[in-house]
């Protein structure tokens, strides 16, 4: 009687070591598909990353050097105002268009016109006419020339002035808008007036009182 009773306690015994072979090397493939998921996971994102923010460095540097182009175009604009020539046209005393009531305009205009390869250079002859102990005559003998040449322009410049404000009434010319469009539009019959030697970079109104 004792032997099949020690048979049955040796077979369930066998049996549980035989399911917790399969089973310790499941849980080792598990804790090994986890494992390596992470880091992939981890060595993705790192990449991502790096890539992400070098994208944005170069974003940041095409746009910082767009900007710097930009200003360095600005100032090239500016330097060219800068270098141009003031005409002055003197005062303009004129009637605006007002049909109820006579209106006058009082108004300084002044031109700047861009530069020739023939226009003397007044930083020069002055610098040279100091030199040689006459800086003043040798200025005014430049700024001579060049009065000489502008004074073929100016009356048909000045006619220009008259026609524009005179087409305008003293509400229109009073606002900043209104002053803008009579610039605009002086600018763009003087440029036709010189043909393509010479170009209106800005014009300019001193005294501008409305009676």
């Amino acid at each position: 009687m004792a032997k099949p009773n020690n048979t049955k306690e040796i077979k369930p015994k066998e049996n549980e070591e035989l399911v917790k072979v399969p089973l310790d090397n499941n849980l080792k493939l598990v804790l090994i598909n986890i494992t390596s998921t992470i880091l992939i996971c981890i060595l993705l994102i790192g990449v991502n990353y790096i890539l992400q923010e070098n994208l944005l460095n170069k974003k940041f540097e095409t746009i910082a050097n767009s900007q710097e182009s930009e200003n360095g175009d600005v100032e090239g604009e500016d330097e060219e105002v800068q270098k141009g020539i003031i005409l002055d046209l003197g005062d303009f005393i004129l009637n605006l268009n007002d049909p109820s009531q006579k209106r006058y305009l009082k108004v300084n205009v002044s031109l700047e016109l861009s530069r020739t390869p023939n226009d003397p250079d007044f930083s020069n002859s002055a610098a040279e006419g100091k030199k040689e102990g006459h800086g003043a005559s040798g200025a005014d003998d430049a700024m001579s020339k060049l009065e000489h040449e502008m004074n073929q322009y100016k009356p048909a410049i000045r006619d220009s002035v008259i026609l524009n404000f005179s087409s305008k009434t003293a509400d229109e010319v009073s606002t900043a808008a209104g002053k803008e469009l009579v610039k605009e539009q002086i600018t763009e019959d003087v440029n036709a007036i010189f043909a393509g030697e010479r170009e209106v970079l800005r014009v300019n109104f001193g005294q501008f009182i409305i009676q």
